[in-house]
């Protein structure tokens, strides 16, 4: 894997930082493994591609911290080796990392790992949580007055057990000052990413993203949700139907008239039973299903604005600026800046 030197790198920290950055894994039993190993394979790949073209810069030098010096076992019923207990006290870190799973409805009552939690984070320079695992971050007050995600099935019960925290229910990851938080289970790795994006340059992050074969193209502050997924299914076989072929077809006519007549409905009637069983007006529904349409194309073709509105069925680019600005809160050109898929990887 060919990983040329990052032009965002700080020359002044490769000067200064001559050691691994010392990365922490706290985990507990039945953590959801792929919480734990999913970021930190992203870490390992980094430090192999630092280690064979830039052996001058330092990688990461990884440790997972369990409640004792013994295999733990994960929700799947595999085993994970523990390298260092919560009674450990690190003198410094880079980074702190909390897995979630569903342990940690038991771990955030546990005042050995609150109590690690809380003094290691002191001691370091970065910390992040991976689903669940900003419950346990959450309880040790250190995000109170912060923004912070999790996994969208637990957002509602987060923002309700901690009312100082900011939860932002929709993102990908967070990042509030030196504390970062992902949504569920793969999110983990977009987070990863980011950091390594963050300490070694965007190059290399794209080449990491390209040898472990997933996209480096979900930066903080994307969905979690599709227009599908966001989108509540209706009860009625023909509604469904056609909620599904709104998706397949997003630049056809789309006018309540025209979708109405599709399921043999007065426009009026079709409405109003849209309405009640998809939970949003067919108009709504239908700007959603072209903006996804339209993101998805900013994100892997070169296309223009203009020639993307119109194959989306969103007309002219302005109508797609404004739809973009009411559903993400950021314009087309932005996004494709942000997320595009077409920036120049790197070779392996």
């Amino acid at each position: 894997m060919h990983v040329p030197a990052p032009e965002s790198l700080d020359e002044s920290d490769c000067a200064l930082r001559s050691t691994p950055r010392r990365v922490a894994m706290v985990a507990y039993p039945d953590v959801q493994l792929l919480d734990v190993v999913g970021p930190l394979e992203v870490l390992a790949a980094a430090s192999l591609a630092i280690s064979l073209e830039r052996p001058d810069q330092p990688g990461y030098e990884i440790e997972v911290v369990g409640p004792e010096l013994t295999n733990l076992r994960a929700a799947s019923g595999l085993r994970l080796g523990v390298d260092r207990v919560y009674a450990d006290r690190p003198e410094s870190l880079d980074t702190l990392i909390i897995a979630g799973g569903i342990g940690s409805r038991r771990a955030v009552h546990d005042p050995r790992l609150l109590d690690y939690v809380t003094a290691a984070a002191a001691n370091a320079r970065r910390v992040c949580s991976v689903c669940t695992g900003a419950l346990i971050l959450a309880a040790t007050g250190l995000l109170d007055g912060r923004r912070a995600t999790t996994h969208w099935a637990f957002a509602e019960a987060f923002a309700k057990h901690f009312p100082k925290v900011d939860v932002d229910p929709d993102a990908i990851y967070c990042r509030d000052g030196r504390f970062w938080t992902s949504a569920g289970v793969t999110a983990g790795m977009d987070l990863a990413l980011a950091l390594v994006e963050e300490d070694l340059g965007r190059d290399l992050a794209l080449a990491v993203s390209r040898q472990m074969v997933f996209f480096l193209k979900r930066p903080g502050g994307q969905s979690q949700f599709s227009a599908q997924l966001a989108g509540q299914l209706a009860e009625r076989d023909p509604l469904r139907d056609l909620q599904a072929w709104i998706v397949d077809h997003p630049g056809g006519d789309l006018s309540v008239d025209r979708l109405a007549a599709r399921v043999a409905m007065s426009p009026r009637h079709f409405a109003r039973i849209f309405r009640a069983e998809a939970g949003q007006s067919p108009g709504r529904y239908v700007e959603c299903v072209r903006v996804e349409a339209a993101r998805r194309q900013l994100e892997e073709s070169s296309a223009s604005v203009e020639e993307i509105s119109q194959r989306v069925g969103l007309g002219t680019s302005e109508t797609m600026r404004r739809a973009f600005l009411r559903q993400l809160g950021i314009g087309p050109a932005a996004y494709r800046e942000r997320f595009s898929q077409t920036t120049r990887v790197v070779g392996i």
